[in-house]
């Protein structure tokens, strides 16, 4: 374990040590994790070294990243201490609150204070879902305050995950009546008319990102049953026409591969009681040459439009392998040079 080759090295007179006291040693374990790989990937992330005396965590670092990195380890114990998980990608996301405030030398005080104020969590059948980063955070508030929300970004920022989080918590909580889940069945190579089966079965493989966000929140069978009774749909963005969805949280996603026509049909389709949230990435679409983007248009002519809400994720966002965050900004970096 050691500081990252990211973080330049303190300053020897820079590096002082701050000692926290863990009484249950159990839960202890657990905050280290398995071989030490939660405390492994603080110093990693923080450039710090962390040291175990006994039912203590020693923090050695510079003053900003030492005080950051107590106020995760807290943070976390207190999880554990409520019977909540602690992870990889939880660690990741709180390491990313802190330094999206700006990554100042607080007091461990003001660094709890911090995390803890206006906590934002969404709780489903099989799990509690906290955002990760800011911009997710905000994304979430709007889902719940505004009847038409987009989310835009590249992927593994969460946009559909989220929004599918929020449609079962207002389902199960009786705020709507059906949740109601599309894509536009566009194609990467392959025709639809050419894929085996009955038209359920060709769409399927295109709604599957759909099908497993809803797994993760409600229980398998309960799934099944409530798409047998049509209180979740499933469906390709074609089968919206000519319908009015009252009292449903709608999810369009991949909204980049809707064309301008598709994109007004389907938001025309809002009726009372009823949520929408689009979500997409502007860098993927995937539409033939000189068709323009739903996407794009709807952001153009929305921008001001109350009760419509705009949320923009960057690769920072990215809560998915940490590899796939440098890849997009590789990529950014790319498309700026070509520019």
């Amino acid at each position: 374990m050691g500081i990252s080759a990211l973080t330049p090295p303190p300053r020897p007179e820079d590096v002082h040590e701050t000692l926290l006291e863990f009484p249950d040693n159990r839960l202890l374990i657990d905050l280290c994790g398995e071989f030490d790989r939660n405390l492994a990937q603080i110093e990693h992330q923080l450039g710090v070294h962390i040291l175990r005396r006994g039912n203590h965590l020693a923090v050695v670092g510079a003053s900003g990243a030492r005080g950051q990195a107590a106020a995760v380890l807290q943070q976390l114990y207190q999880r554990l201490e409520q019977g909540r998980p602690v992870d990889a990608g939880e660690i990741d996301g709180m390491i990313r609150m802190g330094e999206e405030r700006g990554g100042e030398s607080l007091t461990l005080g003001d660094q709890l204070e911090m995390f803890q104020a206006g906590r934002v969590e969404i709780r489903t059948r099989k799990k509690v879902v906290e955002p990760r980063t800011e911009a997710q955070k905000n994304y979430v508030k709007n889902l719940f305050s505004n009847e038409l929300a987009f989310g835009i970004g590249p992927a593994g920022t969460g946009k559909t995950y989220l929004a599918v989080a929020v449609g079962v918590t207002m389902f199960i909580g009786g705020h709507v009546d059906r949740i109601i889940l599309s894509r536009p069945a566009v194609e990467a190579g392959e025709r639809l008319g050419f894929l085996p089966g009955d038209m359920k079965e060709k769409v399927d493989p295109y709604m599957q990102p759909l099908y497993d966000a809803l797994n993760d929140f409600l229980p398998a069978k309960q799934v099944q049953k409530l798409i047998e009774e049509k209180r979740i749909e499933i469906a390709p963005l074609a089968f919206m026409r000519g319908r009015t969805l009252s009292n449903a949280f709608v999810v369009l996603d991949e909204a980049q591969n809707a064309t301008t026509m598709q994109m007004k049909m389907f938001l025309t389709r809002l009726g009372e009681g009823s949520r929408m949230v689009v979500t997409g990435d502007r860098t993927q679409v995937d539409l033939p040459r000189g068709t323009s983007s739903g996407l794009v248009d709807a952001e153009r002519i929305l921008g001001n439009v109350q009760g419509v809400s705009f949320n923009y994720f960057t690769a920072k966002d990215v809560v998915r392998h940490p590899l796939v965050a440098r890849i997009i900004e590789a990529y950014d970096r790319d498309d700026g040079a070509a520019g």
